[in-house]
């Protein structure tokens, strides 16, 4: 009997896969109803999402759903920790270089350029949240994006729900950003790392193994497109507005949560060239990959067998 399954969802592959064939009907369940909420709550590209609604109301006083108030406070906790490295006012932006609808759209756009025009973030600062009457007011001018975050909170949040159904060991892989509960196997869940993690993996490819807590990979060699001034990729720099000007091509980190580890992934593609000093500093165990196949491991990270 099975132990995985895969779904397609938010733009990329969902999958969850447990340590008893019996749990998958109710750990895939468990999954769908987490895509559903998140989708609804955070999707920047359908029309009837939360955070569509908040993005057009900017400058306003809007309520929101405990969903989008848990993804928002999130972000704004990301942006804090890395100091706007990761910051999730960097919609316009996002949209100005071209990434402007769901990306299996903008592949099929590939070949006719667009100009990336810059749109620096920082706004993060000035969101305001009323936790208790569920209120939120963004910046006038402010498009808030939560790509950076809300995937890897769905994945921990599927994870963990599908662990309680269960009673069983459980990951959730939403494109790559991975989330562990329940009790794992005794080697634990062997995880492999790509720079495509839809692609089929590997015989000899690196992996490395996860009891708890959570992996995420970033990179830039996937979600790119081709613009007047070259390729732009989905991870922008709210320093500069434009997508980061970095040396790595894919980071993993692994941390206590997936939001953790995917928010110092994408922290360490905008932070280019100090990124192993960042995360050795926050003893982030992590795998940096050059632009020419070039592995950096800081803290900890294991050696490749």
């Amino acid at each position: 009997m099975n132990r995985s399954t895969t779904l397609h969802a938010l733009g990329t592959t969902a999958t969850v896969v447990v340590r008893r064939p019996e749990s998958l009907p109710r750990a895939r369940a468990a999954l769908v109803r987490e895509l559903h909420a998140v989708d609804l709550a955070c999707s920047r590209f359908r029309a009837d999402s939360e955070l569509v609604g908040l993005n057009r109301n900017a400058g306003d006083e809007v309520e929101v759903g405990p969903y989008l108030l848990t993804a928002l406070g999130v972000a704004l906790e990301a942006a804090e920790a890395t100091a706007g490295a990761v910051d999730p006012t960097v919609g316009e932006a996002l949209r100005l270089a071209g990434y402007d609808r769901t990306f299996a759209l903008v592949r099929l756009r590939d070949g006719r350029l667009v100009h990336v025009s810059a749109a620096p973030g920082g706004g993060w600062r000035s969101i305001e949240i009323d936790r208790e009457r569920r209120m939120v007011r963004i910046p006038k001018g402010v498009e808030v994006d939560l790509g950076a975050t809300a995937k890897a909170l769905a994945a921990d949040r599927a994870a963990q729900a599908a662990a309680n159904e269960t009673g069983d060991g459980v990951v959730v892989s939403l494109g790559g950003d991975v989330a562990v509960a329940g009790d794992p196997p005794e080697e634990g869940w062997s995880v492999g790392l790509a720079d495509n993690h839809a692609a089929p993996f590997p015989d000899g490819g690196p992996t490395v193994s996860v009891r708890s807590g959570g992996l995420a990979t970033s990179g830039t060699c996937v979600r790119n497109w081709a613009t007047s001034s070259g390729r732009a990729h989905h991870i922008i720099d709210p320093r500069t507005g434009i997508p980061a000007v970095t040396p790595w091509r894919t980071v993993s980190v692994a941390a206590a949560s997936c939001v953790d580890a995917n928010t110092a992934s994408t922290a360490a593609i905008v932070l280019g060239d100090t990124a192993p000093e960042w995360l050795a500093a926050r003893r982030l165990p992590a795998r940096l990959v050059h632009e020419d196949g070039e592995v950096v491991r800081v803290a900890g990270w294991p050696e490749e067998q």
